[in-house]
């Protein structure tokens, strides 16, 4: 028989997930079971269709995503190109990654790019309000949370940095001219 109250007590299959992929989540990684439950409490889920924006480039940034399940696409559109509307694809982003996370340390800070779903897709959504909250109620946690949100702006910088450099060694080269022959 199968009775009204036969699943009270039991967590649901999207609580566990939830709780799995906050867990595997390098920001939240260092979190005990209560803190990681607290957070999970806190977090907001959002679904979007194939298609659908998250946000848009210009935008003011509120928070971070955790992609459940789904595709997300980023791309910058170029401001020269602007009236063509020319998008540039970026990245494609699947289950367990996340994006936005600059947002959480930057007061009204303006999105550098778009997302849009490319998949029915299911997102956690952290925001800046809720690591406030979490800032407030749960200092220890709270400051776990700030050390790895560095760690992780720290390392995109640095392999952004990296990339810029590339850049401007290939443009370099494709400046000069190669040396000719009997020339040094």
């Amino acid at each position: 028989m199968n009775y009204l109250w036969d699943n009270i007590f039991r967590k649901s299959k999207t609580e566990d997930e939830i709780r799995t992929v906050l867990r595997e989540n390098i920001l939240f990684d260092a979190l005990s079971d209560r803190e990681l439950r607290f957070l999970r409490d806190i977090v907001h889920i959002r679904h979007y269709h194939a298609g659908e924006p998250i946000f848009r480039q210009g935008e003011v940034g509120v928070g971070m995503y955790i992609i459940i399940k789904g595709r997300i696409e980023i791309f910058v559109t170029d401001e020269a190109a602007a009236e063509e509307n020319r998008d540039i694809f970026i990245t494609q982003l699947q289950a367990k990654d996340f994006f936005g996370e600059i947002s959480l340390v930057e007061d009204n800070g303006r999105r550098t790019a778009s997302a849009v779903s490319r998949d029915e897709t299911t997102l956690i959504g952290f925001f800046r309000p809720d690591l406030m909250e979490i800032m407030a109620r749960s200092p220890q946690a709270g400051t776990k949370i700030i050390f790895r949100l560095a760690e992780v702006l720290g390392k995109r910088l640095k392999e952004t940095t990296d990339k810029v450099s590339d850049l401007r060694r290939a443009l370099k080269e494709l400046r000069e001219p190669p040396p000719m022959d009997g020339q040094l």
